[in-house]
């Protein structure tokens, strides 16, 4: 490997620490301090506390994400829906299929309903460490949710500007962070060496024989810890596995030096427990305090990013594959085909955080309705990855997988006990993107049962009479199509009732691939003036169709579309019918020139 070769690899660890480790990062100022609530601060709780943060990491982040998910990749991308694909060429019944399509469903909604508290629980805890500063002691918290809401607004105003400019600066801003994590953390292990005793899982397993009932309730909080290891797999098609895996090895170690050294400090100052984080720090470093302040909160920016980033692209891959109704979408860089911003999710986004701001005006209430999409997301995760170590045969791994799946498990039944507490708000908004899905992939069989599409040999018959009587106008014409073998009824009635007939007509029909990124395309002439253009995109790729037809010297006129007037009855299909009616045509949502674009209307009935 040459110099260059190397610096590159480095670059990409500290790029890594800022788009993957933003999320887990920031978890040491709240989680310690929320845990705490519900115990005191005695040498042997902290003990036990400590042993179970350690292990959760190890267990859920660094066995479950680092090693067995990342070992599983098509093209080196990773996440819920690469899991999906991998999985479903091995099955054969229609109901298994349906069944894990289903999990990806939920998964996909459980990161949204996850995308919503990270930013508020982070943010806020972050402001909160104002009141450490001395003449803040009394200030209200009013003016701390105002302060949050700011930075939050500013959080999400940047989004539409994208992240390349700033991407960059990401990484090194975090590699400061976790160094502060550390190096804060470490003074106060050397001052109390016994803690490193809690790094046996006798103290975390000793707990849980002592108090079973309390040590159910507190998992619930202690994966707070984790919270963000889904990321080490989902962006691993953007920063590759080895400077993921690099990149863990030293968070995970600053990590550790962080909460152990702040269950140290607790151990000469247990008044400290409901924040020790910024009480640490308030302690070691007065005069420090404030830059300290202020790099938390733009750590908790930088994670928030990445996590409402993370949204786009698998929104994105949702709506290239056909399960999501299509959205605007504008691409905020060149280079960066993973960075894109989608108008209305992010305003959305944006109303769902202040709304959680208000509702529970304090971080550690926050925590009672965090944690629940993330252990949901991470039991699918243990799931299909068992599922596909099985057909694999790779049965060492499957063991690993089934055995990690039950303690995800274990601690998503633990985080239903925060449903009455506001777990369920996080419920609430995941429930909107499935129930957006489900209605869009149902609906959208329905519309294609409804219009009766024509059979290709009976549609190839009647084109070539019309196309014979040489009546067509100069120019190419483009249609879009899902299948070859059933024509959509548009086309037909373009052609045949309207009598509007070009030199050269082309059928194009998009099948996205089970490749992650790359497109392939082919023309096939199907009788004289009419060919078939099929593209092939992989399921993350952003597809640009007119690069595709600029490949095959296709110079288009005209773009015919079908319009779809939906009637129903029934509510759930009104819903539906509105949904198509606001969201951008197919060709829309490819940025076809307008100019050119003519949509055909057509009547259903579903």
């Amino acid at each position: 490997m040459t110099l260059i070769e190397r610096i590159k690899n480095e670059m990409m660890v500290i790029k890594s620490l800022g788009v993957v480790y933003g999320d887990i990062g920031t978890s040491p100022i709240y989680t310690l301090g929320i845990v705490l609530l519900f115990l005191k601060p005695t040498p042997e709780n902290i003990m036990q506390v400590l042993s179970l943060i350690a292990w959760t990491m190890m267990l859920l982040v660094t066995v479950q994400y680092a090693w067995l998910a990342t070992s599983l990749s098509k093209k080196g991308e990773g996440g819920t829906v690469v899991l999906v694909q991998i999985l479903l060429p091995y099955l054969k019944h229609a109901k298994s299929i349906a069944i894990v399509s289903f999990l990806g469903f939920i998964g996909i909604s459980l990161l949204i309903g996850d995308g919503v508290i990270t930013p508020a629980i982070s943010i806020l805890s972050a402001v909160e460490g104002i009141s450490l500063i001395p003449g803040y002691e009394n200030i209200s918290k009013n003016v701390l949710l105002l302060i949050a809401t700011v930075v939050t607004f500013i959080l999400f105003v940047i989004q539409k500007r994208g992240i390349e400019n700033v991407a960059n600066a990401f990484g090194p801003i975090m590699v400061i962070w976790f160094f502060v994590l550390g190096l804060g953390g470490g003074y106060y292990v050397l001052q109390h060496l016994e803690v490193l005793k809690a790094l046996s899982p006798y103290y975390a397993i000793n707990f849980i024989i002592q108090h079973p009932n309390i040590s159910f309730v507190v998992l619930a909080d202690v994966l707070l810890c984790a919270t963000g290891g889904e990321a080490l797999y989902a962006d691993m098609g953007h920063m590759g596995r080895l400077p993921i895996l690099k990149g863990w090895l030293f968070a995970a170690v600053t990590l550790l030096l962080s909460y152990y050294g702040q269950g140290a400090y607790l151990l000469t100052h247990p008044q400290a427990a409901s924040n020790p984080f910024f009480s640490l720090y308030h302690s070691l470093v007065p005069s420090l305090y404030i830059p300290i302040l202020l790099l938390s909160i733009l750590a908790t920016v930088i994670a928030s990013q990445a996590m409402i980033s993370g949204i786009f692209s698998v929104l994105y891959q949702a709506m290239t594959t056909r399960i999501f109704p299509h959205l605007h979408v504008k691409y905020t860089s060149n280079e960066l085909r993973s960075q894109i911003y989608v108008g209305s999710v992010n305003w959305f986004l944006f109303i769902c955080v202040i709304i959680m701001l208000f509702i529970f005006k304090e971080s550690a209430k926050l925590a009672s309705a965090y944690g629940l999409s993330v252990a949901g997301a991470m039991s699918i995760t243990g799931m299909l990855m068992s599922m596909i170590f099985m057909y694999k045969q790779n049965y060492l791994k499957m063991v690993i997988s089934i055995s990690v799946a039950i303690i995800s498990t274990l601690f998503f039944v633990s985080c239903w006990l925060k449903i009455p507490n506001g777990g369920y708000w996080s419920l609430i908004i995941a429930s909107i993107p499935l129930f957006i899905v489900i209605l869009y992939t149902q609906g959208q069989k329905r519309l294609y049962n409804a219009l009766i599409p024509v059979e290709k040999e009976l549609f190839l018959s009647q084109y070539s009479k019309y196309y014979k009587k040489g009546h067509y106008l100069v120019g190419t014409a483009l249609f879009f199509a899902r299948r070859i073998d059933a024509i959509p009824a548009y086309i037909a009635k373009t052609m045949f009732t309207n009598g509007i007939l070009y030199k050269r007509n082309i059928v194009i029909i998009v099948q996205t691939s089970s490749e992650s990124h790359g497109v392939s395309s082919s023309i096939t002439n199907l009788a004289t003036g009419l060919d078939l253009l099929t593209i092939r995109p992989g399921y993350m790729e952003q597809l640009n169709v007119q690069n595709v037809l600029s490949e095959h010297n296709i110079d288009e006129r005209v773009i015919f579309y079908g319009d779809e007037e939906i009637v129903s009855n029934n509510i759930f299909w009104k819903i539906f019918a509105a949904i198509k009616e606001l969201s951008p045509s197919f060709v829309s949502f490819y940025n076809f020139p307008r100019e050119k674009l003519i949509g055909v209307a057509r009547r259903a009935e579903i």
